[in-house]
């Protein structure tokens, strides 16, 4: 560790105020032992919440270069932003899948472990010998789930899934943009979250599931499923109308006033989603003669006069400022807020006093700033994050406790390029 690493460290936690008073409690997942072969996105999400519940992660890695987002720009020293946001609480375990000695051990490790988890297109651990069929002989509890973009049975399973491919055939794309403007894909990667979030729902179940069968499942998951289930009332407007949602930016497609309303230096988020916020809002704006004007008395009449509300709407809101409005709109209790921006995000005091920002040591970069998850147990957030593994930094360890190799044993490996230690 370099000189400093620890001073700024506990600089860093001082200023952000984090509890880490009780780095050593267990989480409900404490004892679940996580074989993980996901790479870049859609998968190591899922795996990091596993971790943040308490799971053991053995992240299986290529011996060459690792997942391959540690190579994304930006960088904090050698590290990518992508691999740290990702892959906190995680032993690395860097693997040559294409000897036969490598297969093995990750046999091995399959076989005293409940769950894997892989992100490939179908077909590919099966022919490493990774598949589910071949690894649940030796493990019948074994939980295996797949994250694919399509699934094994869609006309478009061969074909490479990022996350802007999957946003684009789900729909979602055409509707993030403002009216008569290009579509966008979403700022947030939610075509990869999506499959990881409903892993995670099926991986849970599968281990209550399993609880009483003491059977294990394969969970199958696809991006594009994932993301069209999440569309909600979208979907079923198409269902009941016939015709697609159109774009409404900000706004939203069934409920007014909703969205962003220009101030004199900015924009203020409102959403009015009941007539009792409505009402409010027509108070803060010392229009009280809107609740009961025809046009928007009632939620059908401002739908079909949004155009004409917004306008009186916005010619008012142009007249002060964000933080005039923002103060009004909170006396009144409308639902409001700035529009932050990331930096900003992390930094309010929401984020300092909930606990959200973790500061961890590096033992090559120094100390590092990661979010934590956001789920509580009797009023504690998630575990204390340890920071992202080098490549292999855990091999030698898991080789040795797992799988009971020997020193000499690990030697060998390691000089027939089947694993890789950190230099």
């Amino acid at each position: 560790m370099r000189l400093g690493h620890h001073e700024n460290l506990q600089k860093l936690r001082a200023k952000h105020m984090i509890d880490t008073a009780t780095p050593n409690r267990k989480g409900p997942l404490d004892g679940i032992k996580v074989l993980d072969f996901s790479r870049i996105l859609s998968g190591p999400y899922a795996s990091m919440v596993l971790a943040d519940l308490g799971a053991e992660i053995i992240k299986v890695e290529p011996i060459e270069k690792g997942d391959e987002t540690r190579n994304f720009p930006p960088f904090q020293g050698k590290l990518s932003h992508y691999y740290i946001a990702l892959n906190k609480n995680k032993k690395s375990l860097a693997l040559n899948l294409k000897s036969a000695e490598g297969v093995q051990i990750a046999q091995d490790l399959a076989a005293q472990s409940d769950i894997v988890l892989e992100n490939f297109r179908p077909g590919v651990m099966d022919r490493l010998g990774l598949g589910y069929e071949t690894l649940r002989e030796a493990n019948p509890r074994l939980i295996y789930c797949s994250i694919t973009g399509f699934g094994q049975d869609s006309p478009l399973g061969d074909k490479p899934a990022f996350d802007i491919v999957a946003q684009a055939l789900s729909g979602v794309m055409s509707v993030n943009c403002e009216p008569g403007q290009a579509p966008n894909k979403l700022g947030i990667p939610m075509g990869d979250m999506a499959g990881s979030i409903f892993s995670l729902f099926g991986l849970l179940a599968a281990l209550h599931e399993r609880n009483s069968t003491g059977k294990g499942r394969h969970v199958e998951v696809a991006m594009l499923d994932s993301l069209i289930a999440m569309q909600g009332y979208l979907s079923q407007i198409y269902f009941v109308t016939g015709e697609s949602p159109q774009p409404v930016g900000t706004q939203h497609p069934s409920i007014v006033p909703y969205g962003a309303f220009p101030t004199s230096d900015g924009h203020v988020i409102v959403a009015c989603l009941t007539e009792g916020f409505w009402h409010n809002f027509a108070r803060s704006l010392d229009m009280e003669e809107l609740i009961e004007a025809p046009l928007f008395s009632v939620y059908e009449q401002r739908l079909a006069n949004r155009d004409a509300l917004h306008e009186i709407i916005y010619a008012r809101m142009k007249r002060d400022t964000t933080q005039y409005w923002l103060e009004r709109l909170s006396e009144f209790d409308v639902p409001s807020a700035p529009i932050l921006s990331i930096g900003d995000a992390l930094e309010q005091p929401h984020v300092r006093d909930r606990g959200l920002v973790e500061a961890v040591d590096h033992p090559t970069e120094g100390p590092l700033r990661l979010v934590r998850g956001p789920i509580r147990f009797d009023g504690q957030g998630p575990l204390a994050p340890n920071a992202p593994n080098l490549l292999g930094e855990k091999t030698a360890q898991i080789l040795s406790e797992d799988i009971g190799l020997s020193d000499d044993q690990i030697q060998m490996l390691l000089a027939k390029g089947i694993i890789r230690v950190p230099d």
